[in-house]
């Protein structure tokens, strides 16, 4: 089997067309195998030759063979999903549990850390190497080391669960959004959606043999029903659908439901954390994050939905009043978007729609790269003749003074079988080898865009422009490190709170004029983006960011306190309320059940760290004051946070990081300055 297994072989990139399903866990059970034989043979050296090379390289080897096979796997399972792949993918969820829990509780292995953080040879480490000791040591005590066998067990247990609960959740959010569908046969049904999107339904629609278009709740045919359909009753309909995903209301309750999930999950981190000696899962959460303490990070959201709500409450009085105007005096979930987006027209008129033809794809990528290239000296290129997972798949490197640094992956629209949502994965981690060699880094980057329809080429939207530099920051935080050592490259070993910096960072140049002139070109004439249309852009920047700013707290203050709270007798209904009724401005119906996809934080990484997305705006706000105030493109600005930041990885607490490069603790002023909350008060 191992012979003509491509997850056993040495390959530079993934063979992605050559894996199947029945590769999958006779991979993952050899190489398991494989790592627990060759383990002893690591440890049965006298203490004091182990070293930093037999040691923490030697179990590097280990890890680095399993995620070889590992990660392409769990990355198709996320952009090709079949019920063969997901039903291998899940088989390995336990064994691969089992075996981490294996090693957090190893003592001889921690005994063999602490014995190297002690040795002679640890005073001549580099900072990078004491900060993988520092944390290889907490991350023993946080799996268990420390406990009783039959709760050093239980952990294990624990964390096995988790795993599984947290795949189910995903699936049967993929499930419920596939479920649903409505198929239209008279387009004046369509009215007000734009010729793109029914471009894509009509699209949507042929892929099922139907005539007519096709509704889905994949988030680009869900918006533009949201934003665009004049047919209230459509709208309602389609957001009662989008809204109950996965839960016991709406057109298919209880079929996919997440709720009894939910709960479990809850529970169980509840259980761990309590293993562990922390009081809840929101303190085991923030030991390996940047804030301090859950008062920190409670008084840090509350600060700024204080400083908000006032601007969030102007920004619905408005939408309202205009609303009214229109002759409608029930504002409804199902609305907003809508509304919103006639008053934007009104007041700024600026169609987010007509700016597409100005965002075709290739003109986006081509500035997006000029952008990197002229902050950070590297250059990028397209590469052909590689082995990918869709025909859409293309493949870039990152050179520096014609030497090789890192390859990228771009996945970027939406599909069926695909997860929802962008996100970059790390599908191989820089570092040096045992012997000696420098390995590269690769990255997965992946978006959900509306893909080309006929001859036209994709066109982006604004945000989706934005979303597209955001994941691009994450992958050149991967790709930029200059750490070679596995645990603190890249992302590693940065703290969660902190992970976003690079990636929110990257959004700016998106809304900078000298930036908005790199990337944008109309698709049919290439000429610029008119003047006239990139002043309405700027001028509505900040269009109903009030509103924005408290949903996105309402998000992150219900996360933390759901986890911080959980026992107190509040089901998770209650505790969202709770939190709707402190700083909301706008209920949705009853009905809703946003918690039920709430993925980042139940099959994602952000249990009890949805906050990071704010804790790292301010960050990344305050970072780019420093480009404001020497200049965007100032390459001298682009080194000194390339090498401060994106070069140094895990290898520093954040903090020292970025007071490096800002010469200062961050401030929240930059933001709230950047979206318009700062000033008066509003009325």
């Amino acid at each position: 089997m191992s012979l003509n297994n491509p997850l056993l072989q040495r390959f530079d990139l993934p063979p992605y067309s050559e894996i199947r399903p029945e590769h999958v866990e006779p991979a993952v059970d050899r190489i398991l195998s494989d790592n627990r034989a060759a383990l002893p043979a690591l440890l049965q050296r006298p203490a004091d030759s182990l070293d930093w090379n037999t040691l923490v390289v030697g179990l590097d080897e280990l890890n680095e063979r399993l995620a070889r096979a590992w990660s392409p796997v769990s990355h198709l399972n996320a952009v090709c999903n079949s019920q063969e792949l997901r039903s291998a993918y899940e088989a390995c969820l336990p064994k691969l549990s089992a075996y981490y829990t294996e090693l957090g509780q190893n003592h001889e292995l921690f005994e063999a850390y602490q014995a190297l953080s002690q040795s002679p040879e640890a005073a001549g480490f580099d900072v990078a190497q004491k900060t993988i000791i520092e944390h290889a040591l907490r991350d023993f005590r946080l799996s268990g080391i420390d406990l009783p066998a039959a709760e050093q067990q239980r952990f294990g247990e624990i964390q096995m669960k988790l795993a599984e609960l947290a795949s189910r959740f995903s699936n049967q959010l993929l499930d419920a959004t596939q479920a649903w569908t409505k198929h239209i046969t008279d387009e004046a049904q369509l009215a007000g959606i734009t010729d793109s999107a029914r471009a894509q339904m009509k699209q949507a629609a042929e892929a099922k043999g139907l005539d007519g278009w096709l509704i889905t709740l994949e988030f680009p045919s869900y918006y533009a029903v949201m934003t665009y359909a004049d047919g209230r009753a459509l709208r309602e309909e389609v957001y009662a659908a989008y809204s109950t995903r996965a839960s016991e209301q709406g057109p298919n309750a209880g079929q996919f439901d997440n709720g009894p999930v939910m709960q479990q999950l809850l529970d169980l981190r509840q259980e761990l954390a309590r293993l562990l000696g922390f009081g809840n899962y929101a303190e085991l959460s923030l030991a390996t994050k940047m804030a301090d303490s859950t008062e920190q990070v409670l008084g840090f959201l509350r600060d700024l939905a204080v400083r908000s709500k006032p601007f969030a409450e102007q920004d619905l009085a408005e939408l309202r009043a205009f609303v009214a105007e229109q002759g409608v005096d029930d504002l409804q979930s199902w609305d907003v978007g809508y509304y919103s987006e006639k008053l934007r027209q009104q007041r700024y008129e600026l169609n987010q729609e007509e700016l597409r033809a100005w965002f075709p794809i290739d003109k986006v990528l081509s500035g997006l790269f000029a952008i990197v290239q002229r902050l950070y000296g590297i250059e990028i290129h397209e590469l052909e003749g590689f082995d990918g997972w869709h025909a859409d798949v293309r493949l870039f490197e990152i050179r520096e003074n014609g030497k090789h640094v890192g390859r990228f992956f771009f996945d970027l629209y939406a599909r069926a079988n695909k997860r929802g949502g962008a996100w970059m994965d790390g599908a191989r981690d820089k570092r040096r080898d045992a012997e000696g060699e420098l390995v590269s880094p690769v990255a997965n980057l992946v978006c959900n865009f509306t893909p080309a329809v006929g001859e036209r080429p994709a066109l982006l939207t604004h945000d989706e422009v934005t979303t597209l530099f955001h994941e691009f920051g994450h992958g050149l935080h991967h790709l930029l490190t200059q750490v070679e050592h596995a645990g603190a490259s890249g992302i590693n070993g940065v703290a969660w709170d902190a992970v976003e910096l690079p990636s929110q960072f990257m959004e700016n140049w998106c809304w900078e004029p000298e930036g908005l002139a790199l990337i944008s070109g109309h698709y049919q004439t290439g000429e610029a983006l008119p003047q006239a249309q990139l002043e309405k852009m700027l001028a509505a920047k900040n269009f109903q960011s009030g509103l924005m700013m408290v949903r996105q707290l309402e998000f992150s203050l219900f996360d933390f306190e759901l986890h911080a709270t959980h026992g107190d007798g509040r089901g998770v209904l209650e505790v969202l309320e709770a939190i709707r009724s402190e700083v909301s401005v706008l209920r949705p119906p009853a009905y809703n059940r946003f918690p039920n996809s709430f993925a980042h934080i139940f099959a994602g990484g952000y249990a009890a760290g949805y906050y990071s997305y704010k804790w790292a705006e301010v960050l990344s706000a305050d970072a780019f004051s420093k480009f404001e105030e020497e200049g965007v493109f100032n390459a001298d600005t682009g080194r000194a946070f390339r090498q401060a930041i994106l070069a140094r990885g895990g290898s520093q607490e954040p903090m020292v990081l970025f007071v490096d490069f800002r010469g200062r603790e961050p401030s929240t002023d930059a933001l709230l300055r950047h979206l318009g909350l700062s000033g008066e008060e509003a009325a």
